[in-house]
């Protein structure tokens, strides 16, 4: 069912049931993620949340439903409360990708999906990538499946890992792509990587000197963190730079993107940069 004919089938049901000033605040967009829904769902519908959920899983067609929260910790640990169904791990297709995840316990952005199409397009058969903060393979099993390039996915969070190290079978890239699960910190590989992918945020340049380490001279580092709408477009290229001179690397800004919205002024921005060295 197209998106505007749904709209309308859920006031519809919901009209018969609902407060007629309550049905103005039913949620006009969702996520889905496979067949999980993630409804942002507001203070005054709490009384019927579960049977809004209910009536949203029907007309969607999806086995549950989850009450968008907070992304949360180190590990950046979604906070959601399970509204309708019982089962929240699934398998997403995108790309021609397969994310089998638990989109209760496990961060996954759809908004992302640009920059993930766009890593399958960057990547170059055979050359080495290490993704630092793999997560369920985001990133880089787009790589390995597209373009055959092969893969080190460090993901530190062991429920995480588990789901990583499932998609990288689910997928048939299991020839290509080896998973650690481990601080990408204490990741022993030097100067190995001819592309290094940094998919994390907010305090992500506390991990530049790590890439560095791995990347071999001339190797391709996405950098990616979070930026106040106020220092752009100075940063975040402006502190690799300069965490890059302290090390003694010279580096080339070679493309700069915005992914999405993160907070109110504050823009997830990924920057390619080229590393030099010698």
């Amino acid at each position: 069912m197209r998106t505007q004919v749904i709209k309308p089938r859920i006031r519809e049901i919901l009209s018969k049931e609902l407060p007629p000033a309550l049905l103005d605040l039913l949620p006009k967009h969702w996520v889905r993620i496979g067949d999980v829904v993630i409804l942002p769902l507001r203070g005054e519908l709490d009384p019927y949340r579960g049977r809004i959920a209910q009536v949203y899983a029907e007309v969607l067609g999806v086995k549950t439903v989850l009450r968008k929260g907070h992304i949360y910790g180190e590990t950046r640990k979604p906070d959601y409360e399970l509204l309708y169904g019982k089962d929240t791990v699934t398998v997403h297709i995108e790309n021609g990708v397969k994310y089998k995840l638990d989109v209760a316990r496990v961060m996954f952005s759809p908004a992302n999906v640009k920059e993930r199409v766009r890593m399958a397009q960057v990547a170059r058969p055979g050359e080495l990538v290490v993704d630092m903060f793999a997560g369920i393979g985001h990133l880089s099993l787009p790589m390995a499946v597209h373009k055959k390039a092969r893969v080190i996915a460090i993901e530190k969070d062991l429920y995480t890992f588990h789901f990583l190290v499932e998609n990288i079978w689910l997928n048939g890239v299991q020839g290509l792509m080896t998973p650690y699960n481990m601080d990408n910190r204490d990741f022993p590989g030097e100067n190995i990587a001819d592309r290094v992918l940094m998919g994390y945020v907010v305090t992500t340049h506390e991990f530049i000197p790590k890439a560095l380490e791995i990347a071999k001279d001339e190797a391709v580092i996405h950098y990616h963190n979070t930026v106040p709408e106020r220092l752009m477009p100075e940063e975040p290229f402006a502190t690799f730079k300069r965490i890059a001179r302290d090390y003694g690397y010279e580096v080339e800004k070679l493309n700069e993107l915005v992914i999405k919205r993160y907070a109110p002024g504050v823009w997830h921005v990924v920057v390619d940069v080229r590393v030099y060295k010698h």
